[in-house]
């Protein structure tokens, strides 16, 4: 029978289209955090890995790309492009996830741009999906509002063009961030950051005072002492600007930052901690009220033990764990200025981080092999290990498999360039 919990959700998500715990409805989850919801998920697989439900090996199915896909429901939505060349036009797609039929596929009418595609083109971002709408963002800046059900563009934005930002050297990489009625993401140059409404596209607020050049980070928001505050990462700061009005009311930072930023900042218990790869290290910041705004206290930077270069980080009680350039893959005692790492390991190649249910799924960007590992302070505890059984054929050899690990409504979903591949990790019987 079903439980008296388990039919008022479902009554409350068919009346007004929420999400459900489980869902993975933008970049890096519910939370933005690196972390799925779900509970009950089965790591006890064969040596090849857990059933594959589907696969898509065709170019033509959901295009070239880097972006990790959203997933609300029955339903998941993914960026990608019709070649590897920076002129490939760009579509978003929705596939049905018990099979990975099309329900839709809609073009963003790319706006030309000029990036690096050496390592691939196709997007970067991963869409967002709030109530009855995807929110998407192009290499080249076309940031697109489409309606969920059937992919129509309501409104369509270009970072360059409206707003005076410049495409980064490998493309705008931002997933875009959907707090209550707007849309807020990083032009960079004249605009540092902007906030539109998310029905029309309309500008709500420009921030104007900080000129930094867009680096491949995502927006964390964040309340310190009831500031409501969206915390990014650009190619030379970090920066915290106010929800209401766009102020800006911190900008920090001693790492140094060059050549890509792309990890997105953690933000817990009012502290914002900071990494980026390229030997820039890590610091972290003390976030407090100031007036009616909000100051950032250095509690320490230029601290070279985790260097992050793209693969992302993730807090887990009180530590922070992901890959560094300077130490393999780590667990940091982030909060004090240690140097040396609580634990270290070399067992898998560099690559991505997600969690679920205790487990951290590490995904190598080399050969494409998915290492889980027990979210633990202790070591480097490896419950199981397995390859995707094929790569890609189209991306560039300079790329690499760089797609961070999706796990939503039972199942894991891993991304290489044009290839997509559904795993179930229910647990038996479910």
């Amino acid at each position: 029978m079903l439980s008296r919990s388990f039919l008022l959700s479902a009554l409350v998500v068919g009346i007004v289209g929420t999400v459900r715990a489980d869902d993975w409805p933008q970049w890096r989850g519910p939370n933005r955090d690196g972390k799925s919801a779900e509970k009950g998920i089965n790591v006890k697989w064969p040596e090849d890995g857990p059933k594959l439900l589907w696969s898509l090996q065709n170019p033509d199915a959901i295009g070239t790309g880097y972006g990790s896909p959203a997933v609300v429901g029955n339903h998941l939505f993914i960026l990608g492009a019709n070649g590897p060349k920076q002129d490939a036009g760009e579509f978003c797609t929705c596939l049905n996830v018990k099979d990975g039929s099309k329900v839709w596929q809609t073009p963003l009418n790319t706006t030309p741009g000029k990036f690096l595609d050496g390592w691939g083109a196709g997007p970067r971002a991963t869409p967002t999906v709030i109530g009855d709408d995807v929110y998407v963002l192009g290499a080249t800046g076309n940031l697109v509002c489409l309606t969920k059900a059937d992919g129509k563009v309501v409104w369509q934005k270009n970072l360059v063009t409206d707003f005076g930002g410049a495409i980064p050297l490998w493309g705008y990489s931002e997933s875009v961030l959907v707090d209550g009625d707007h849309v807020i993401c990083t032009p960079g140059k004249k605009t540092g950051m902007i906030a539109l409404d998310k029905k029309t596209g309309k500008t709500v607020w420009e921030c104007k005072e900080f000129g930094d050049g867009a680096g491949y980070s995502s927006i964390i928001p964040t309340d310190i002492g009831g500031v409501r505050q969206y915390v990014q990462q650009t190619m030379s700061s970090g920066v915290g600007v106010r929800a209401k009005d766009g102020k800006l009311l911190w900008k920090v930072g001693e790492i140094n930052r060059s050549v890509a930023v792309i990890p997105t900042p953690v933000v817990k218990d009012g502290h914002v901690f900071f990494t980026s790869g390229y030997r820039a290290g890590c610091e972290l910041y003390r976030l407090e009220v100031d007036g009616e705004g909000t100051k950032a206290t250095k509690v320490y930077s230029k601290n070279p033990v985790m260097a992050n270069h793209h693969g992302g980080v993730i807090e887990f009680g009180g530590k922070i764990y992901g890959h560094s350039d300077s130490k393999q893959w780590l667990c940091l005692d982030y909060l004090n200025d240690s140097e040396d790492p609580v634990w270290n390991s070399s067992k898998l190649d560099k690559g991505s981080i997600s969690f679920a249910d205790g487990y951290f799924f590490c995904y190598g960007e080399n050969k494409g092999v998915l290492a889980v590992i027990k979210a633990t302070d202790k070591g480097w505890e490896e419950v199981a290990r397995f390859s995707i059984p094929k790569l890609s054929p189209t991306r560039p050899n300079q790329g690499k498999v760089w797609a961070h690990p999706v796990i939503a409504n039972g199942k894991l979903y891993l991304r290489d360039y044009e290839m997509l591949y559904c795993y179930d990790v229910s647990q038996p019987g479910a």
